[in-house]
Formats: C-alpha cells, structure tokens, sequence
C-alpha cells in the first residue's frame, strides 16, 4: 500500500500536501507529514516501527500510549506551576480509534505529533544548553516517578545490563576472530588489559540494586543529547522525543548515558585520543539543571551511586564496541573494519579522563 493511502486510516484533519524523509535515525523509517486546511497547517511525524530492533512493535505503542497518557495529565495538572511550556509527543489515532495500522508486509505505522518551534542538536553547543539537557532529563525522570514500571514491557530485555555485555565479551573471547585481531593489534591489546583492569566496575549498578540502595524507576533508555528538543524562541529545554525505549531501569544508567554524550566534546568518532575528556563545565550545567527538577523523588542512595554511574557508562559502551570488534563487526554500522576499535578507545580514554576527575566530580555532585 502506498504510504498516501496508508495515511488516510488515520485521524487528521486537513489535506496532505508532502511527504519527505525526516531526520538521521538509524532505526525507524521516519518522514514529515505536513496537512492544510485554509486556515492553518499541520506537521507530523510518520514512523515505520522497525521490528528487527522491537520484535513486538504492539508492545511498543502499548508502552507508548500508558506513558504519554501518564505524562500529558501531570503536565496539564502541573502547568501552573511551571516556569515554561513543558510538552511531549501525542500517538495520533487511527480513524477507528487505535494506535497504530498495519500495511500489507505487517509492518507497524504510527503517527506522532511533532514538537513544533524546537530542534535538537547533535553535540552540547555549550554550558547553558548543558543545563537546559539536564532540566529535560530531570524533569522527564519527575513525570514518571510516579508511573508503575510494572504496567508496561520491557522493549529491550538486558540493554544497559552491563555484567550481560561483560558475559558477551568473554563469549567472544574465545573464538578464534577474536585471538587473531588481539594477536594482530596493540591496541587491540590495551582495550583487553583496560577491561581486565576494571571488571568489577561492570556490576557497582547492580550490586547497588541487590543491596536495596537504588531501585527501578522508569527510564528513557536513549537520553543522548540529540534527543532532548530545545525550543528555539527561548532557549529552554521542551521535551525528549524517541520514546521506544522508555523502560523499567536505574535512573543512574539514563544520568550516565546523558553526560557520557554531553560532556565529550570531542564525539564518538574522534581518531585523536588528545581530543577526547570529560568536560567538567559542562557536566556542571547538566547536574544544576537535572538536580532542581529531579529533586521530589532523588534519594540519598540515589545520589550515592551518581559518580559511578557517569564513570560505568563510557566503560560499558567501549566494552560493547570492542566486543563488536572482536566478533567481526556485526552489530554496530562501521565504514571501516577498525571504526569500533577506534570507538571502543574514544569510550576508555574518556572513562580514564573521568576516573582522573574523581575528587572533582564527586565534589561537584555533592554541592547539589
């Protein structure tokens, strides 16, 4: 069926007038869809759920729907009270009133709306939008404090459960792929000795959980700093979009994640280690802004395991990327055969950058 047509099951008002290709993502099909009337205009986004990523696509919108209802009521009751216009995406329905339509191979359509006047950046452009990420992030985690984790399905069973990438790695280890590359590469070599080196790190979240200090909350899963809209007529944070991942989780591992992608400057893909540090300015901003919306529900067992966190995440995703090497590159895109080594070094140097601030961090986290 032709995706026009598709859209007509769907409840909007107005005309289609274009359909293009939106965005860069690497896992959905997305597109703007933009409708007329006479007197006004309405953009859209279009998403093709790609379920060789989510398996159960019916669990992510069903996921999708209890949490966006969730948040959309605390935000019209807490609007008041707001220093800004804090928004989130709605699932527009079909005309018979579901979420989402099937198309002739099974594959699941969604239209969700767009967050109008803000745009979203692939690096922190600088400290006051550090701040503003970490308003974003804090305020999200606030919205659904409050939410059941046992009502929804996880989406990606073992994503950020980093003693099961440890397992993975020392899986691949084994074959014979892997003893060639590390036979073949010095620095191949060192990302081993790094792992060795910092084994136990792999399970300070969990062990945290065991221990009853921290507890599941629900969580964003993908909190980068390209997923967090800041509206470009104030400058402030408005919303976080990509919600497929939005899970059962430690808030600790969506902390991390976020200053992992806000505090490197240099980025993912940088070939000269010099380049690669924890900026501490930055990661400043983020935890002023996070801290005053995440207040209500941080606990001091929360606040305990925050420098741990920022310090495990850059270790488990160098671990997923050199594991990914190990085995041949088969799961994260390369354009070269040595691009997740490399990736997997940018994510060590900046642990080890992390780990050299240590005083100065947990300082920082304290004066909140």
């Amino acid at each position: 069926m032709e995706l026009s047509l598709l859209l007509g099951e769907f409840a909007v008002d107005g005309r289609l007038v274009t359909l293009q290709p939106l965005g860069n993502g690497n896992v959905n099909d997305t597109f703007l869809a933009v409708y007329r009337n006479t007197f006004t205009e309405t953009q859209l986004v279009v998403q093709r759920i790609n379920s060789n990523v989510f398996p159960v696509p019916e669990a992510i919108m069903s996921n999708m729907h209890k949490i966006t209802s969730h948040c959309h009521a605390k935000l019209q009751r807490e609007m008041d009270s707001s220093d800004r216009v804090w928004q989130m995406p709605r699932i527009v329905q079909t005309n018979d009133g579901k979420d989402f339509v099937k198309d002739d191979n099974g594959d699941c359509w969604r239209v969700i709306t767009l967050i109008p006047s803000a745009t979203a950046h692939d690096r922190a452009q600088s400290a006051e939008h550090a701040l503003e990420c970490g308003s974003v992030l804090g305020h999200f985690h606030h919205l659904l404090s409050d939410f059941d984790p046992s009502t929804v399905q996880d989406p990606l069973p073992g994503f950020h459960v980093t003693p099961l990438y440890l397992k993975a790695y020392d899986d691949v280890l084994s074959r014979d792929l892997a003893a060639a590359r590390l036979d073949a590469s010095m620095e191949a070599r060192r990302c081993a000795k790094f792992i060795a080196q910092r084994r136990g790190l792999a399970n300070v979240l969990a062990d945290a959980e065991k221990r009853g200090d921290i507890v599941r909350r629900m969580v964003h899963g993908d909190p980068k700093v390209n997923n967090i809209m800041i509206d470009v007529f104030t400058a402030k944070g408005t919303a976080m979009i990509d919600l497929d991942t939005v899970a059962p989780g430690l808030v600790q591992v969506d902390f991390g994640d976020a200053l992992r992608s806000i505090c490197n400057p240099a980025g993912e893909e940088e070939t000269n280690l010099a380049k690669v540090k924890f900026d501490e300015d930055l990661c400043h901003a983020f935890c002023k802004g996070y801290m005053a919306e995440a207040a209500d529900f941080m606990t001091d067992g929360d606040r305990a395991m925050l420098y741990d966190s920022i310090r495990l995440l850059p270790f488990e995703l160098g671990l997923r990327f050199f594991t990914d090497y190990l085995a041949g590159n088969v799961y994260f895109k390369t354009r070269h055969p040595e691009q997740n080594l490399n990736r997997a070094r940018v994510q060590f140097r900046l642990c080890e950058s992390i780990e050299a601030r240590e005083r100065s961090i947990r300082a920082l986290l304290d004066s909140f």
